[in-house]
C-alpha cells in the first residue's frame, strides 16, 4: 500500500483550490510517481491524503480531532508531495507559490512531521505540469523547523470568536516526536552505537542550535473579548524541553499524557535521508502541562501538567 500526502496552501479563505491548478499539479503528480515505481496502473493500492478531503468540514468537534491527528497522518505517509505550482489567490492580489507555500506554520509542521519520522527520502517537490516532481533536499527542513514562526489565518484574524490559537495544537505532536529522537541518540550514545548515533545526532544538531526559537517557551496572542483587544503571553513549550531531557537522562524516561493522542513509529537507515525509525520502536506519546499543578491552555482546553 501507498500513502500520498499532499501538502499545499489554500488559495481562497474560504476554498482550498477554487482555480484546480493545485488538484491538477496532484493528479500529475499522482500519475508521476506511479509510472517511476511500476505501481498498478487501476492504482488501487495508493490513497491519498489532502486536507479539504480528509478533514470533516462540516461537524467543528470532529475537525478539530482531525486537526490534531494531522502530524501523526503527516508523519505516517509513504510519501510526502509539496505542492506549490503558482496559483492566484483569489481573495488577495496575490500569488501563491512555493515562497507563500514555506511561509505557512502548517505547511512546515507538516514538513517537519513527516521529515522527523522518515527522513527526507519519499519528499518530493511538485511547482507546476511541466516540471518533473523534485526529490526535497537534505536540507530543505532547516527552514521548516521554524514552524512556530510561520504565518497562520488565526493569528491573521486576532482569534475573534476562537478559543486558542493553532500553535497550541501542534505542542503535543512535536513534543512526542523530539522526544522520542532524543531517547533514541540517548540510548545509542550509552550502546556505542556509533554509526546509527551520528545520523539521528545531526537532525538533532539542527533543532538544538535553535531551541528557542524552534520550541519557543511561549508567545504573545491577540484575542478580542467583549469587544476589546487583548494580547497576552501564553505559555506553548515552557521549560518542557529542559525536563523531558532531563528525565530521559536520569533514567527515568518520559510519558506525555492527554486524551487518545498517540504517536509510534517504523523503520530506517541514515537519519537526514531515511528518518529515525530504525532507532525508534514504540514511541507513544500524550500531551502535557509546562509546569507542576498548573493549567495549561491548548487548543482543545486546559491539561493538567502529569510530566
Amino acid at each position: 500500500k501507498h500513502v500520498l500526502f499532499f501538502s499545499h496552501q489554500w488559495s481562497s479563505f474560504t476554498a482550498p483550490d477554487p482555480s484546480g491548478i493545485q488538484y491538477q499539479a496532484m493528479c500529475d503528480a499522482v500519475k508521476e510517481l506511479a509510472n517511476r515505481n511500476g505501481w498498478d496502473e487501476s492504482l488501487k493500492d495508493v490513497f491519498v491524503w489532502v486536507d479539504y478531503s480528509s478533514i470533516p468540514q462540516v461537524n467543528p468537534s470532529t475537525q478539530n480531532l482531525a486537526i490534531r491527528s494531522l502530524a501523526a497522518y503527516a508523519s505516517s505517509a509513504t510519501y510526502f508531495v509539496i505542492v506549490a505550482p503558482d496559483t492566484p489567490h483569489a481573495d488577495l492580489d496575490d500569488i501563491c507559490d512555493l515562497g507563500t507555500y514555506q511561509r505557512r506554520m502548517w505547511c512546515r509542521a507538516e514538513q517537519v512531521c513527516h521529515s522527523m519520522r522518515n527522513g527526507t527520502e519519499g519528499m518530493y517537490l511538485g511547482v507546476g505540469k511541466k516540471a518533473p516532481l523534485e526529490p526535497v533536499k537534505g536540507d530543505f527542513f532547516q527552514e521548516s523547523l521554524h514552524v512556530f514562526d510561520g504565518e497562520l489565518t488565526c493569528c491573521r484574524l486576532e482569534h475573534k470568536g476562537m478559543g486558542a490559537c493553532d500553535r497550541q495544537s501542534l505542542v503535543i505532536p512535536l513534543l512526542g516526536l523530539y522526544g522520542e529522537l532524543f531517547r533514541a541518540s540517548y540510548e545509542m550514545n550509552k550502546n556505542d552505537n556509533s554509526d546509527a548515533l551520528a545520523s539521528v545526532n545531526a537532525f538533532l544538531y539542527e533543532i538544538e542550535k535553535h531551541q528557542e526559537e524552534v520550541f519557543p517557551r511561549s508567545f504573545e496572542r491577540v484575542m478580542w473579548r467583549k469587544n476589546k483587544r487583548v494580547v497576552d503571553e501564553v505559555l506553548l513549550f515552557g521549560d518542557l524541553i529542559d525536563r523531558m531531557k532531563s528525565r530521559i537522562t536520569s533514567g527515568i524516561g518520559f510519558a506525555i499524557h492527554d486524551e487518545k493522542a498517540t504517536i509510534s513509529t517504523k523503520a530506517s537507515d541514515t537519519f537526514v535521508r531515511h528518518g529515525a525509525s530504525d532507532f525508534l520502536r514504540h514511541g507513544v506519546v500524550h500531551g502535557a502541562g509546562a509546569h507542576d499543578g498548573v493549567q495549561i491552555e491548548s487548543a482543545v482546553g486546559a491539561m493538567e501538567n502529569k510530566l
